[in-house]
Order: structure tokens, then sequence, then C-alpha cells
């Protein structure tokens, strides 16, 4: 074999084995960042734990230690059996905002809002597509739907403008992973109203 033979044998055993390399690199970086439908119920828990959604979604009993979440009324919002008391209109002219003692509903001058129903039930966002979830989330629109109303005060919808798809995905899974529960939040009662 002269050398010119050999050096495109050597060149083409070369190109060959970066190809594989390059193929094997592909290969493993895709198992590394394919997500388990678990992994991602489980991210989509934490955020949902630090984001602060339990703090107005669920409604709460007075414990040893303060608030407690009722476990069976996790993230249901704000309970549809519960009267909705006497509220101080003073308050509400004098620039005040108020919540009730759960934190499920918000009175402000934007009227009474009521923390809506997080769970998968079809009275929550069970009939919800992960876009219309994501429109909610992203741009502050009730139910989801691009021509719906704004989402009231105090929804912090304008701090999640920017959140990455694959988080409202993960917060969604974990979402539509937990027990359902029935309940019909209140409509919000404009200012006027109350």
């Amino acid at each position: 074999m002269n050398n010119k033979n050999l050096i495109i044998l050597l060149t083409f055993m070369v190109t060959l084995f970066a190809a594989g390399c390059a193929q094997k690199e592909k290969e493993t970086a895709a198992v590394n960042t394919e997500i388990t439908q678990d992994s991602l119920i489980k991210n989509g828990e934490y955020l949902v734990t630090i984001l602060g959604c339990n703090d107005c979604h669920s409604p709460k009993r007075m414990g040893a230690n303060g608030p407690e979440i009722i476990p069976e009324l996790m993230l249901s919002g704000y309970p549809s059996d519960r009267p909705l008391g006497q509220v101080t209109k003073n308050a509400i002219s004098d620039g005040w905002a108020l919540f009730n003692a759960d934190l499920t509903c918000g009175i402000g001058p934007w009227g009474a809002t009521f923390a809506g129903n997080l769970t998968p039930d079809e009275t929550g966002i069970g009939n919800w597509s992960l876009e219309q979830f994501k429109t909610a989330l992203t741009k502050g629109k009730y139910k989801g739907l691009d021509d719906g109303r704004m989402l009231l005060p105090p929804m912090p919808w304008i701090n999640y403008v920017n959140m990455k798809d694959a988080d409202v995905k993960a917060i969604y899974s974990y979402l539509m992973s937990i027990k359902p529960v029935k309940n019909v939040v209140p409509a919000p009662i404009p200012p006027g109203e109350l």
C-alpha cells in the first residue's frame, strides 16, 4: 500500500470514528435530558410550593402552628359552601385591601375575588388544555381564554409572564395529578356590590 492510499484509509477511519463519537454524544445527551412524567410532576410540585400557590388557593384551618392547609381541600380555592361574611366598605373606600383568615378571598378597590379551584375536577382546571393553563398563568386571562376577562388581584400573574414553557408544563402536570375536588368558586363581586 502506498503512502497516498494509507493517508486516504487513515482519513476515512478517523472520519468514521469521529462520526461515531458524535452520534454517541447525541444519544447520551438525549437520554440525559429526557424527562419522565414522574420527574415532571415532582418538579411541578416543587414549583407550586415555592411559588406560594397554596397561600391563596388552599383552604386552611388554625392548628398548633397557625394556619394549616386542609389536605382534602388542597388547591381547591375558596370553599363554595363558606358564607361571605360582612365586608367593611369603609376599609375599601379608605384604600385598604383585605384578606379573609385563610387568604382564599381578597377584597380591595377591584371588589371581592375568590381564589380559583386548581384541582383537575371539572369545576377547577380539569377541562383545561395545557395551552389554556399557560394563557391564564402568563397572560392573566380568565380560564385561559384569549377573549376572556383579565384575572383580578391578588393573583400575581404578571410575575409569571416570562415563565419558561417547561415550568408551565411541570406545574400543569402536577396540578392534573392531584386529587380532584368538586368546588365551584363564587364569581367576583364588583366594588359597587359589596
